[in-house]
């Protein structure tokens, strides 16, 4: 696999996951559990039951390589006025 298609898979986030009361995948909100030094610990709830289905660990790095992308944005040609 390339080196670019590499980068589009290092974040995922989930929209919905199975849920095991509920029998189906279902929507899921994503709350942040807990914050370390190196990493910080998310939990997905289930929006129809409100029970855990799953957790995400970002590390230090991933966050600021993610901050870095969405600070750098679209880029705009600039206009020269004549």
């Amino acid at each position: 696999m390339g080196r670019m298609s590499q980068h589009q898979f290092e974040n995922f986030t989930a929209s919905s996951l199975y849920c095991q009361k509920c029998k189906t995948a279902m929507p899921v909100r994503e709350r942040l559990l807990l914050i370390l030094p190196d990493r910080e610990l998310y939990d997905y709830l289930c929006t129809g039951c409100a029970s855990s289905v799953g957790q995400r660990e970002v590390t230090a790095g991933e966050k600021l390589m993610a901050q870095s992308m969405s600070a750098r944005g679209p880029r705009r040609a600039q206009r020269l006025m004549a």
